[in-house]
């Protein structure tokens, strides 16, 4: 069966125009089998801080620290990370266990361990 090059780029732009409106072309995770997350985010859902917008003024206040270095909110966590946050006189450190978009109150403690 021979398909002329005009039904092949229709067939071609359906297929490609499905996946894309399906989802099934969805990007890939930025590392092999790893999940990553916003750092204001994670530091919201995780409940280290309170609220997404204290987050980010406390990441442009450079009060925030991933694996040692000053991070913006936009920088991307994964498990393994360390997070170290001065709150005053005061810096908490927490290693980042695991991600979740949405957790309740009691399971937030399971995102991350203290150091």
């Amino acid at each position: 069966m021979e398909i002329a090059d005009g039904q092949a780029l229709t067939m071609y732009s359906s297929i490609v125009g499905a996946c894309y409106y399906s989802g099934a072309a969805a990007a890939a995770p930025a590392t092999a089998g790893g999940k990553k997350m916003r750092l204001d985010k994670f530091l919201k859902v995780s409940r280290l801080i309170k609220r997404r917008t204290v987050a980010n003024e406390a990441c442009d206040a450079g009060r925030v620290m991933v694996n040692g270095k000053a991070a913006k909110a936009s920088a991307q966590v994964k498990p393994g990370d360390v997070i170290e946050i001065q709150f005053g006189t005061r810096t908490v450190k927490a290693e980042v266990l695991q991600l979740q978009d949405t957790t309740k109150k009691e399971e937030a403690k399971e995102l991350f361990r203290y150091l």
